[in-house]
């Protein structure tokens, strides 16, 4: 009897021995949407977009997120600091819909047709990709890091000129 109850807890008493997983480690997107280090040589002030640079910011962002030619991104019209764009669906030719905004040097994005209210909100989540933007004169480089590490690069040239129509 006493070697049964022995037997019987041998195995709880041994998965107790195991490792302990690292807890609250970040995932690759986590760790990329993270506030970056301050520096004690130099403090950044976050640079504040005007409403040209804040759409051709989110011009380029979504058409980097989206897999689309920055000529198919239209600016539909500018909310405060919240863009909305819209732009041809590839697969059925209708339009898709999205808003845009910009916080620091990040880039969030919700789609702005979703019919389904778990789907229509900012992608800023933790599984979310994460896009972040250089904004060099008319160069505009979009960064985006998957959740599971993989990352791209895209660079855009966005004249101020092309978003004033």
């Amino acid at each position: 009897m006493r070697l049964t109850a022995v037997l019987m807890l041998a195995p709880f008493a041994l998965a107790a021995c195991g490792e302990r997983a690292e807890e609250g480690a970040p995932t690759p997107a986590e760790a990329v949407s993270a506030a970056p280090a301050q520096s004690d040589a130099a403090p950044a002030a976050p640079r504040v977009l005007n409403a040209a640079d804040l759409r051709r910011v989110c011009r380029a962002g979504l058409a980097g997120i989206h897999g689309q030619q920055l000529t198919d991104i239209s600016i539909d019209g500018l909310d405060g600091e919240v863009v909305n764009a819209s732009w041809r669906a590839p697969v059925d030719g209708g339009r898709r819909r999205a808003q845009c905004r910009v916080e620091g040097d990040l880039i969030t994005w919700k789609p702005a047709d979703a019919g389904d209210p778990q789907e229509a909100r900012w992608m800023n989540q933790s599984g979310d990709p994460v896009t972040r933007f250089v904004l060099d004169g008319e160069a505009i480089t979009i960064n985006t890091t998957l959740p599971d590490g993989t990352t791209a690069t895209e660079t855009y040239a966005v004249a101020t000129e092309q978003e004033a129509r």
